[in-house]
Parts: C-alpha cells; sequence; structure tokens
C-alpha cells in the first residue's frame, strides 16, 4: 500500500506529466489531448510505482511490461519514458514530426522502450497475452500490464483476447481500462442500453476491480491488489475524465484529436503551473 508520501510524490509527477503532454503539443497542431491527459494518472503510477523498470536497460529480460492499446494516447507513455530518462525530455517537441522517433502512434523498432506497435484499436490485450505466455513458458516473472480505451471494447478481438487470458490462466496479465466514457465524436454508449462492464469482465473469467481513475492511492492499491491475484488475469477499470487537468478540455469529445489555439495553449499552461505551485521545484 503506497504511503501518503508516495502518494504526494506521484501526485506530484502526474502534475509534471501534464505540463511536459501539454508542452510536447504544442499550440495550432492536432493531438490526442483528451486521452492522453485521462490517462496520465495511471501512466504515472505504473512506471513511478509499479512496475520493475531499469532505464538504463529497456530491453532487460527482467522488466515488467507496458502496452499502451489506445496507441494514439502514446504521448503520455513518451513523457513518462523521458521523466525516466530512456528518452530526453528535449526530445519530446518533436513528437509527429517527420523522421522523428516520436511517432503519433507506438513505432517500437523507431523508438526505445516501446513494446508494441499499437493503434489499430483492441489488439494490444492480444500482444500481453502473447508477452505473458512467453514470461511463463520461459520462467520469468514478469507482469504485463495493457492500458485500454474504454471506446477501444467496441472491438470484438479484445474479448477474445480476454478468453485466452483467463483459459491460459495468465496470472500475470493486469488490464487497465481507462473509462472516460467518450470516444473520437460520441459517448461510449452512443445511445445504447450496454451490459455493466465489471460484470462483463468477470463473466470472461477475471478478477475484477473498479476505482477511480484519477485518486492516485486507489490507483496505487488496485495495482498491488493485481499482483496478489495468482488465479488468473485481473482487470482494473478506472473512471477517468477525458482531457483531465485543462478545464476547457475535461469531458468534451471534441478534443480527442484537435489543436488547441494560443490562447488555449497559454490558459492551459497557467492551470497546470498552477497546480504545480504546491511543490517547489516544478518545471513551471
Amino acid at each position: 500500500m503506497a504511503d501518503a508520501a508516495t502518494v504526494d510524490r506521484l501526485e506530484h509527477l502526474a502534475a509534471q506529466m501534464r505540463y511536459h503532454i501539454v508542452t510536447m503539443m504544442g499550440a495550432n497542431k492536432v493531438h490526442h489531448f483528451g486521452g492522453s491527459l485521462s490517462a496520465t494518472d495511471l501512466v504515472t503510477a505504473l512506471y513511478f510505482y509499479k512496475m520493475r523498470y531499469d532505464p538504463k536497460n529497456p530491453a532487460w529480460p527482467e522488466r515488467d511490461r507496458f502496452i499502451m492499446s489506445k496507441g494514439h494516447s502514446v504521448p503520455a507513455q513518451y513523457v513518462a519514458l523521458a521523466m525516466k530518462g530512456v528518452l530526453s525530455v528535449e526530445e519530446l517537441p518533436t513528437l509527429k514530426q517527420l523522421g522523428a522517433r516520436l511517432q503519433g502512434h507506438p513505432a517500437m523498432h523507431l523508438t526505445p522502450g516501446l513494446e508494441g506497435c499499437t493503434g489499430s484499436l483492441g489488439q494490444g490485450l492480444s500482444y500481453a497475452n502473447g508477452m505473458a505466455l512467453a514470461g511463463l513458458i520461459t520462467r520469468r516473472d514478469y507482469h504485463v500490464y495493457c492500458l485500454i480505451g474504454d471506446g477501444e471494447l467496441d472491438e470484438g478481438q479484445n474479448w477474445e483476447a480476454a478468453m485466452t487470458s483467463a483459459t491460459e490462466c495468465l496470472h500475470n496479465v493486469t488490464a487497465i481500462v481507462d473509462r472516460n466514457g467518450l470516444k473520437a465524436m460520441d459517448t461510449t454508449k452512443c445511445g445504447r442500453i450496454t451490459p455493466p462492464l465489471a460484470e462483463r469482465w468477470a463473466a470472461y473469467g477475471w478478477a475484477v476491480r473498479e476505482i477511480d481513475g484519477h485518486d492516485m492511492g486507489q490507483i496505487c492499491d488496485a495495482l498491488d491488489w493485481a499482483t496478489s491475484v495468482y488465479d488468473g488475469p485481473q482487470v482494473i477499470i478506472a473512471r477517468t475524465v477525458k482531457g483531465k487537468g485543462i478545464s476547457f478540455t475535461e469531458n468534451q469529445a471534441a478534443f480527442h484529436n484537435s489543436a488547441v489555439t494560443p490562447e488555449q495553449y497559454a490558459t492551459a499552461l497557467a492551470e497546470i503551473k498552477a497546480k504545480l505551485a504546491r511543490w517547489e521545484g516544478s518545471p513551471a
């Protein structure tokens, strides 16, 4: 269980993460603000609290693995890798530039620290299953984490992969659902009556926990819970806010993939800097 000092440190890191996500994207350029910001707290807890990871050796065979299945939110992962020292912070503004390593979706052949080329939605859990099976076969005790968008769950491959995880008793797989309730242009429900998500995962044989995906204490507790489950896969359904941390992007599908004006950019930085002011040594 994370103590109060650890939670405070992680909250500070998450605020720094949001600062770097916004500055790397900049003004007048189309980027995936919404999903990157909704996932920030989850990615922070994974890289700076839970995962066994050596930034000096990102190919270390014993490392825990992280798959960003909703690959359009990879800016959050780039920032985490930069803050860990795998990439440089100075490289972040090259995001989506022609010939740069930091493409708009993960390109593992270009960028160290990435585990899969994702973004064709619905495939990440299949990646995670393969890595987990390889770990069991080779008797390595690493854990595989897979972050999935809730809109992405419309893809049937997720549920085929979920059946495989349970059938193969992959206790070394944890799925994390970024449950922000919005897709690119609409809500994830889109007027349909959908079965409760927790019950659906449980029906597929998964251990399930639901949390507030912006409460760092709950996130850490859920990640610790997941690695204590040994009879099959685990899923953490994290209720989040799309565009979290910037007032005008929160809960707005319009900022799924869009540009901000110079005025909006200045507002976003001011809001994040105001949050960072409670800690010393902020990048502001």
